[in-house]
């Protein structure tokens, strides 16, 4: 392994043993080395693997975080993967510990940020939004310092990030809100109060985001045929009606393309979400 760039004496940019450009952590990794040494692996500590951003941004980001930061947020992501499943891995460490690193920064300053979607995210990733609150509970043991409740949002978009593949926290803020229009949408449509904390509700939504990232990347979902979905459309007439408004509403929106697959798919969700709703004082648009 070889040094590529020096940023301090804790972070270089080198190429690891397989030839990818790698950032090395550790304290003294960079002290009195040059470009072309050798990486002295008795003093790495972690390594990252650049995946979402540029290899020197990367570095450049870890070079600005304290270690003892990186450390703390090792706790937390360690714990969002054994609550929230494996896909949570060490990619977002550091942009975990980037965030964190500038609340810590504003919590000494008293500022607090009035973050948008709080209500979403709340409700449409409550999973998310707890292990937000316990990270913020690490923090305060590890570092003492208690961060304002409201850090908890960011940190939960991160968590959802993580599970779909999404390196764009921007996104996910785009696809937050089609979520809830999604949901408002259905409610208006079909009369009914959904129960977003339901298994079915969870399902729904892990559909929804999953569309939203095959939309914007212009992918679709594989073909059924034509029998299928005219078998859907004839038996659930209201709940098809109600996807084909769902799939005209993201084009609106986004200015992506929802093919007749991905109705299908919707209308079958639809169907199955709104199964044991009960009916509420909302009104039935016509689709």
């Amino acid at each position: 392994m070889r040094v590529k760039k020096i940023f301090n004496n804790n972070v270089v940019l080198g190429i690891d043993e397989h030839g990818a450009e790698t950032v090395f952590l550790g304290r003294g990794v960079g002290f009195q080395v040059k470009p072309g040494d050798r990486v002295e692996t008795g003093r790495v500590e972690r390594r990252f693997v650049a995946q979402a951003m540029p290899a020197e941004r990367l570095a450049a980001l870890a070079a600005e975080i304290p270690l003892g930061v990186i450390e703390v947020m090792e706790e937390v992501v360690a714990a969002a993967r054994e609550r929230l499943g494996e896909k949570i891995s060490e990619h977002i460490l550091l942009p975990l510990a980037d965030h964190v690193h500038v609340a810590l920064a504003r919590a000494r300053t008293g500022a607090v940020i009035e973050y948008p979607l709080r209500w979403e995210i709340e409700n449409l990733y409550p999973a998310e939004t707890e292990m937000g609150t316990a990270a913020l509970e690490i923090i305060e043991r590890r570092l003492g310092v208690r961060l304002d409740a409201t850090e908890a949002l960011p940190l939960a978009l991160h968590f959802v990030n993580a599970q779909i593949g999404s390196g764009d926290i921007a996104a996910t803020m785009q696809m937050t809100q089609w979520l809830r229009i999604a949901l408002q949408t259905i409610g208006e449509d079909l009369g009914v109060a959904v129960d977003q904390r339901s298994l079915d509700a969870a399902r729904f939504l892990t559909h929804l985001r999953y569309l939203f990232l095959r939309a914007r990347d212009g992918r679709q979902a594989p073909d059924v045929g034509d029998q299928i979905g005219e078998a859907v459309r004839n038996t659930r007439p209201l709940e098809y009606a109600c996807a084909e408004r769902l799939a005209r509403r993201m084009e609106e929106l986004f200015d992506w393309r929802v093919g007749r697959e991905e109705i299908l798919y919707l209308a079958l969700h639809v169907s199955r979400l709104t199964a044991h709703c009960d009916p509420s004082e909302g009104r039935r648009v016509d689709a």
